[in-house]
């Protein structure tokens, strides 16, 4: 985002000889500037600071600053970088939304264990009003209610039932086994057109040998690297990430496909410790679909830690068709 300068910061209306100019171009004009504004040094650096600032709030959206509007009431403000390209905010923000309202809820009790978000209507960018409700409060599991939508109306855009738990210590097992996928900094640095990123692009990177537009054929199944670029490992990014997959109706019928996520359920495995144990390093995500039909299809997928801890794993079901072709005039 550019940012706007103050008046005080224009230059003199005055024709400048060789030299002046030539100190402009070396940048040693600076000083001679703050005089004619009136402007001390000390003044100059709470512009600069005022001015990261502004560079700051295009950065440090994926913090989601809530805004408590009393018992059960929040504000939050979605910037356009997780817009999809169609319209609307990426599926992944509402899931971290989710997590973090809950974090800040002076009543909740434990760490989400389960997420499942019903995806109603597009959510706007701008201003969000968060309203959360406890279900149930047991001695170690409780259930709340998350419902998301424009903040100035009723309406709901996302509603989720989040289950919340104390971890106590019980003894590990595990049947399932990760997959093998060469090492992530084997596999090619994804490109980003333009130099922009959007909506999951913002927040992870991906590697894989998958290439885009994915060609249709028989198998859903892949395999994919990801790491956060924006903060280290916690539940909110593995919930965002969740829905970081290609839709896998595209594995079938091309990329042509229109897709949307009707709901999507995270189950969060592990501890919030063992979560953050992965820091920023790539986590491996194995995705496959099932079925498609009357347009619907169902995907699953597991998140894993690089040293074989599965974290999360994930069940969505998607809404499909294909686009219409253009009839020409």
């Amino acid at each position: 985002m550019a940012v706007r300068r103050s008046p005080a910061w224009a230059w003199p209306a005055t024709s400048m000889s060789a030299s002046v100019a030539a100190d402009v171009r070396r940048g040693c004009i600076r000083r001679q500037c703050l005089r004619q504004a009136g402007l001390s040094s000390a003044s100059s650096v709470t512009l600069r600071r005022a001015a990261r600032e502004r560079r700051m709030e295009t950065t440090i959206s994926h913090a989601m600053p809530l805004r408590a509007e009393g018992p059960g009431r929040w504000i939050t403000t979605a910037g356009p970088e997780w817009e999809n390209p169609g319209g609307g905010l990426w599926g992944g923000y509402p899931i971290g939304l989710t997590v973090r309202v809950l974090e800040a809820e002076a009543e909740a009790v434990g760490e989400p264990v389960c997420l499942t978000l019903t995806y109603v209507d597009r959510l706007p960018v701008g201003e969000l009003s968060v309203r959360t409700r406890r279900m149930r409060q047991g001695g170690s599991v409780g259930v709340w209610q998350v419902d998301i939508g424009p903040a100035g109306s009723d309406e709901v855009s996302v509603h989720a039932v989040a289950t919340l738990a104390r971890r106590p210590p019980t003894p590990d097992f595990a049947f399932a086994e990760m997959p093998l996928l060469a090492d992530p900094e084997t596999l090619p640095a994804p490109e980003s057109p333009g130099g922009r990123r959007h909506f999951g692009a913002q927040a992870f990177e991906r590697r894989t040998t998958e290439s885009f537009p994915i060609p249709p054929g028989g198998d859903s199944f892949s395999l994919a690297w990801v790491r956060p670029r924006i903060a280290p490992w916690d539940k909110a990014l593995i919930g965002m990430v969740t829905d970081n997959s290609p839709p896998r109706a595209f594995y079938a019928l091309g990329s042509g496909v229109m897709t949307t996520t009707l709901s999507l359920t995270v189950y969060l495995h592990a501890t919030a410790a063992e979560i953050a144990a992965a820091g920023d390093d790539y986590i491996l995500i194995e995705c496959e679909g099932r079925v498609g039909g009357g347009g619907a299809s169902d995907e699953r997928s597991s998140y894993w830690r690089r040293d074989g801890k599965l974290l999360a794993t994930s069940e969505q079901l998607v809404w499909y068709r294909e686009r219409r072709p253009q009839v020409p005039e």
